[in-house]
């Protein structure tokens, strides 16, 4: 484990993963980065929702990782991978927690995109 402090999700900090039933597909540089059926949701306090995708379902020939990393006392230490199709804009653009704390496990094989970092995020019913 970590030797930083891990904090467990509370009633003041409550983090909730469940599965997304919508279809999503992400885009960047005019390619398809990602499409799935299979994606989690986590819900983090009042952060807005972030959209956790298998890998299985991402193209990862199109990601290269950096040594970018952060840490986050509920989830883990978290690494990145950029776009390199994207230039700039797709620099560490993909984050992942691979090896995240009890309370987030579910997430682990799985990647989440910025927003802003790619062309699009859409997302459609299921």
């Amino acid at each position: 484990m970590n030797a930083r402090e891990q904090r467990q999700p509370g009633p003041d900090h409550p983090i909730t993963v469940t599965p997304c039933p919508d279809h999503i597909v992400v885009r960047a540089a005019g390619r398809v980065l990602a499409d799935t059926r299979h994606a989690l949701e986590l819900r983090e306090a009042s952060y807005p929702v972030v959209h956790y995708i298998p890998r299985k379902d991402v193209d990862m020939s199109l990601l290269e990782r950096t040594d970018h990393h952060t840490y986050c006392p509920y989830k883990g230490d978290c690494s990145y991978y950029s776009i390199p199709a994207a230039g700039e804009r797709g620099t560490n653009a993909v984050w992942t927690y691979e090896h995240p704390y009890d309370a987030v496990a579910a997430i682990k094989d799985y990647l989440a995109f910025y927003g802003s970092r790619v062309d699009s995020i859409d997302i459609r019913p299921g």
